[in-house]
């Protein structure tokens, strides 16, 4: 068994990541601009794009498991490509192989930059959102006047702007 079945392999891989990278992009002005419609389409993309990668990526196990066991060597799902490299002796397959492993891995890396920005924005966002909500359910009185902490309230005060027992 040839090499080139699992380079072309990592090469899909890598032709997915790339169309992932760029959803990815398409996200953070979406999230920035707070397009909730448009967020759920390309997440949609992304959960295809992703199970489409989860298949290659079994795929590529399988082959490699093919290739080590028509060499003589036991075949182990936890191989990785480095690996592999390793056991592949003749010079064009090993550097074919470590070229298209190094531009996967280069792909995944931007990705995951790209991944931890549209997180931070999440996050941000629904910081906002909690503060926003807290803003309206405490009561305005509260925070901007101190008052005695041993003093009771006899009468009863609004806890917020919305009827929580309505």
């Amino acid at each position: 068994m040839s090499i080139s079945a699992i380079v072309e392999t990592i090469e899909e891989l890598i032709v997915l990541h790339d169309a992932l990278l760029e959803t990815s992009m398409e996200k953070t002005p979406v999230l920035v601009d707070n397009r909730v419609d448009r967020l759920n389409q390309i997440v949609l993309k992304e959960s295809k794009l992703i199970k489409r990668i989860e298949e290659i990526n079994q795929l590529r196990i399988q082959l490699i498991g093919e290739y080590l066991l028509s060499r003589g060597y036991r075949p182990d799902p936890r191989v990785k490509v480095s690996d592999l490299i390793k056991v592949i002796f003749k010079a064009e397959e090993k550097k074919s192989l470590t070229d298209v492993h190094e531009r996967l891995s280069n792909k995944i890396k931007e990705l995951k930059q790209i991944n931890e920005l549209n997180q931070n924005l999440i996050e941000h966002s629904l910081s906002f959102v909690d503060y926003s909500i807290n803003l309206l359910m405490n009561t305005p009185e509260q925070d901007a006047v101190y008052s005695n902490p041993h003093q009771q309230f006899q009468t009863s005060a609004r806890t917020g702007w919305f009827d929580t027992k309505a």
